[in-house]
């Protein structure tokens, strides 16, 4: 009897090891392992843009334009770029100096539903393109509302404008955003509302959805103050582990700027990328905003401009390294030539430093792959910029230069040169295997 047991477990074994398992089904969400994005089984690298104003131009209302961005979804994908970082949605009222409108979120969980339909609406057309997004929440500057509209709603005071109080009066304002209690709770209401969210062209559930790669807590978060550095470390904490308890598919990043954006403190970088819930590493470079070139000197400082890019690239890779998280250049831009901001102006000095930032992100991906990817800023595509006034006013084209900025300076256009650029540096990726 015992060796007719014996006999039974040993055919059982033999027939189970000779069945053919069934293949596991890759995950259809980006993920890191080892320090690398994977996209199925297959190392995800790319060559990204800024699309900020997607989800307003996806709507069906005012500022809405679904055929123009059929248009530009099509022309990106065709020259290979398939990795849109976007705003989720603004806060606050209409009619404010800078801000980006329409609005997302009127009043405190109070929210535009022709906005909210914007966004359905583009996760879904970048769905059946096979691209991905980036959504930021929150917003340390005032040209969504961000950190100074919840403060405004909780009692701060009205929030500061940097156009309108000067510099310092908006940082000394919004300083106050990591240490209230009823600012960030507001915002802790908001994104449990966000991700929580039902597509209602798709009927997929944004938890769900692999048009979605990362989740991140704010463009540019900052403390705003060596004081407040402890509580702004928290707050990106807490907000990356409340993302993760609701949506256990998507990567969150930051957002952060690297060490420009944490009060030029590079251990601050480092804690709040070291957190186990924070699945990358972003930085942003920016020559002309940080005084590494002029505005009569964009060629003439070339040099400098990318020795400095380089080095602020370096200094920020033993933390990846350390991590074994991938890093993204998530935002970095050039000003067109002489400072203009036409579309007719020429773009020679921004060309060529997109190439040396293209160049790099693929020479340190060949090198050791910690590089997952760059994000230009920004895509202007086929808007047309008004020619009687230098920003952006309700009923314009949205560029990719939010409305505190001269539009059409950052941004890049269908006309051009640097679109030849991208899709060039798109390619070499694609035939490099990478």
């Amino acid at each position: 009897m015992l060796k007719q047991i014996l006999s039974m477990f040993l055919m059982a074994a033999l027939v189970g090891a000779c069945t053919p398992k069934r293949p596991v089904a890759s995950s259809p969400f980006i993920r890191v392992e080892n320090g690398q994005f994977l996209r199925g089984d297959t190392p995800y690298y790319y060559i990204g843009a800024n699309f900020w104003y997607g989800s307003v131009l996806a709507s069906e209302g005012e500022g809405g334009d679904r055929d123009r961005l059929h248009r530009e979804l099509d022309y990106l994908k065709s020259i290979g770029v398939d990795n849109l970082r976007i705003l989720v949605g603004a806060d606050g009222g209409c009619g404010v100096k800078c801000k980006v409108e329409p609005t997302l979120q009127i009043a405190p969980g109070v929210y535009n539903d022709t906005i909210l339909a914007g966004l359905d609406y583009l996760l879904a057309e970048m769905g059946k393109r096979q691209m991905v997004a980036v959504l930021y929440l929150n917003n340390s500057w005032e040209w969504s509302g961000g950190y100074g509209q919840y403060l405004e709603w909780t009692g701060h005071g009205k929030a500061a404008i940097p156009a309108v109080d000067g510099y310092q009066a908006y940082v000394e304002y919004v300083r106050q955003f990591q240490q209230s209690d009823s600012a960030r709770t507001l915002f802790a209401n908001y994104v449990n509302d966000m991700i929580t969210r039902v597509n209602r062209y798709t009927n997929i559930k944004y938890v769900d959805d692999p048009a979605i790669m990362s989740w991140q807590i704010c463009n540019e978060p900052r403390a705003f103050s060596d004081e407040n550095k402890a509580a702004f470390a928290t707050w990106i904490a807490q907000v990356a582990a409340q993302i993760k308890s609701l949506d256990k598919n998507h990567l969150v990043s930051t957002g952060s700027e690297g060490k420009w954006g944490c009060e030029g403190d590079l251990s601050l970088f480092e804690q709040i990328h070291a957190d186990p819930n924070i699945d990358y590493i972003n930085i942003h470079i920016w020559p002309y905003n940080w005084g590494w070139v002029s505005k009569d000197s964009l060629q003439e400082k070339m040099g400098n401009a990318k020795e400095e890019t380089k080095a602020y690239l370096e200094e920020h890779l033993p933390v990846a390294r350390k991590y074994k998280k991938p890093i993204v250049i998530e935002e970095f831009g050039y000003p067109r030539d002489e400072f203009r901001f036409t579309k007719e102006s020429s773009t020679d000095a921004r060309d060529a430093y997109y190439s040396y930032v293209f160049d790099l992100v693929s020479d340190k991906v060949a090198s050791d792959g910690l590089i997952g990817g760059c994000n230009f800023w920004a895509w202007g595509g086929y808007a047309i910029p008004s020619s009687e006034h230098e920003y952006w006013q309700r009923g314009d084209d949205y560029t990719g230069d939010p409305a505190q900025e001269p539009q059409g300076l950052y941004s890049v256009f269908v006309t051009d040169n640097t679109v030849d650029i991208i899709k060039s540096a798109c390619k070499c990726l694609k035939q490099n295997g990478l």
